[in-house]
């Protein structure tokens, strides 16, 4: 298990825009299990949309993506040099709105790895019910290109 502090040690995001709690399981270059704790104090809830609060879907992917970004780097000795940078995003569905209150789960497996390009097929639960999926395409760069 990783807690916020081991992520943030891991990848560069950082508040408004870190979007993952913790990670519950991580195999090195297969898997990740991921989880965010989603709350009322979220920036984005104040204008989307106010008196109905509905987590924005872009955000849902782009904390698959850090999801994502914990497994490629994590292990990664020079990884404070690196940064992940979204290249693709296919297949994205939204099945269930997400709102103050819900533990989004997100499951992250590599379907495609290669030394600087990586294609993972994300879900996003809560309550063990899908909300979102899409396959995630991006790349390793870094940081000074």
């Amino acid at each position: 298990m990783i807690d916020a502090v081991g992520i943030l040690n891991s990848i560069p995001h950082r508040y408004p825009f870190m979007l993952v709690d913790r990670v519950l399981e991580l195999e090195p270059g297969r898997r990740v299990v991921a989880i965010k704790n989603v709350t009322f104090n979220e920036p984005f809830f104040q204008g989307h949309f106010p008196g109905a609060p509905v987590m924005p879907g872009v955000l849902i992917i782009e904390a698959m993506a850090q999801a994502g970004a914990v497994l490629l780097l994590h292990d990664m000795a020079d990884r404070n040099e690196k940064l992940v940078y979204f290249t693709g995003i296919d297949k994205a569905r939204f099945r269930r709105p997400v709102g103050p209150g819900d533990q989004l789960r997100f499951t992250l497996e590599v379907l495609k790895l290669r030394r600087s390009t990586c294609k993972m097929r994300g879900l996003a639960e809560v309550d063990g019910k899908r909300v979102a999926e899409a396959e995630i395409l991006s790349a390793l760069v870094d940081r000074g290109s």
